[in-house]
């Protein structure tokens, strides 16, 4: 028996397709930018210049100062930018971070965005904005900062590293996996989950194993076009509270963060969550989703601990208190111990324990 839902779709236009960056200009004109603020972190400066030179006269500057977590001096620095330049859109053409950019500025300005992903971060598809200041990562749900279209161009992402690949698409399938127990999912959300974890998990490997393979490339494009978008309708649990918490406090790099914490985190709740657990037992072709995940990562030759991003046992109290002092909702109450118990099976990559 289905049990009553409610699914709202978001207003949402995608290019999808190798070339598709070509049709940026193109974009922009259907969403009414005619003068676009081009945002980049500073190791894509290149590629802001490509996508300038495409805008041609639509472009009026780049800014190519984006930051992991969205500092408030970041967001600062942009606004005085775009306000100087009197820009009336952006274009954010990199990973989270500069997508998490343009999505302050919608904010905050009322900027509309065209994103241009070359990651699987996954962000593009979310209402979702974060913000960070004085250690601590605010988040927060607010329709105005979807970005109004999206390209998804595979050839973008040939010079993503093999490495950055593996961990943003976990961070991907990190997004699915909690949309599957989230208490606001469906069917539909359901459906879009397993197949996007089954998309990443199946391309990755492929990535990895030859960065040039296009195909796989899509394919993990198109699973991070699911998996996103799952995240962007339903609520955040406790594995991005987790990875918000160690971001902000710690600044650790976020990819990587949400690889680590993901098998974790998925042994703790599916025992709470059967139908998540059978959903992605399909997708991962596993009995035990869980260790199915910490495997994937090891194949992938992500990191397994936290210690490996350089945390300590001294900073995980003042995280465990972070989390518990405002935690999102989960499958499964979330103890003290039970998060001591965690934590410390993270930090070291040990056996993901429930």
């Amino acid at each position: 028996m289905i049990r009553e839902f409610t699914y709202e779709a978001l207003p949402m236009r995608v290019a999808f397709g190798a070339g598709a960056v070509r049709r940026i200009s193109e974009e922009a004109e259907r969403l009414g930018i005619e003068r676009a603020l081009v945002l980049a972190t500073p190791g894509q400066t290149a590629l802001a210049g490509t996508a300038r030179d495409l805008l041609g006269e639509r472009a009026v500057g780049i800014f190519d100062r984006a930051r992991m977590h969205v500092p408030v001096e970041t967001v600062a620095a942009a606004e005085a930018m775009a306000a100087g330049l009197d820009a009336d859109g952006c274009v954010a053409i990199g990973g989270g971070s500069t997508i998490g950019l343009g999505k302050a500025l919608a904010l905050r300005l009322g900027l509309p965005v065209l994103a241009v992903p070359t990651t699987y971060a996954g962000s593009e598809m979310t209402p979702i904005w974060g913000l960070t200041e004085n250690a601590r990562k605010q988040t927060g749900r607010n329709p105005a900062v979807l970005p109004k279209s999206v390209i998804y161009d595979p050839e973008l992402t040939l010079a993503l590293p093999a490495g950055m690949s593996a961990t943003s698409g976990l961070n991907a399938i990190a997004h699915a996996v909690e949309a599957l127990y989230a208490p606001d999912t469906s069917p539909v959300i359901s459906a879009m989950a397993e197949r996007g974890v089954r998309e990443l998990a199946g391309s990755l490997p492929a990535i990895t194993g030859d960065p040039a393979d296009i195909d796989a490339r899509s394919a993990a494009l198109q699973g991070t076009w699911l998996c996103g978008a799952c995240l962007g309708a339903t609520t955040m649990g406790l594995h991005h509270k987790l990875c918000h918490v160690l971001g902000g406090k710690l600044d650790l790099p976020h990819a990587q963060t949400h690889a680590v914490v993901l098998p974790h985190v998925a042994a703790f709740n599916l025992d709470a969550a059967p139908d998540a657990r059978s959903a992605l037992q399909r997708a991962l072709d596993t009995a035990d989703p869980a260790e199915g995940l910490a495997e994937l990562a090891t194949r992938l030759g992500a990191p397994r601990g936290l210690a490996e991003l350089g945390v300590s046992e001294a900073d995980l109290p003042a995280v465990i208190e972070e989390v518990l002092a405002s935690p999102y909702t989960n499958p499964r109450p979330v103890t003290r111990e039970a998060l001591e118990r965690l934590m410390h099976a993270a930090l070291h990559g040990g056996p993901t324990t429930t």
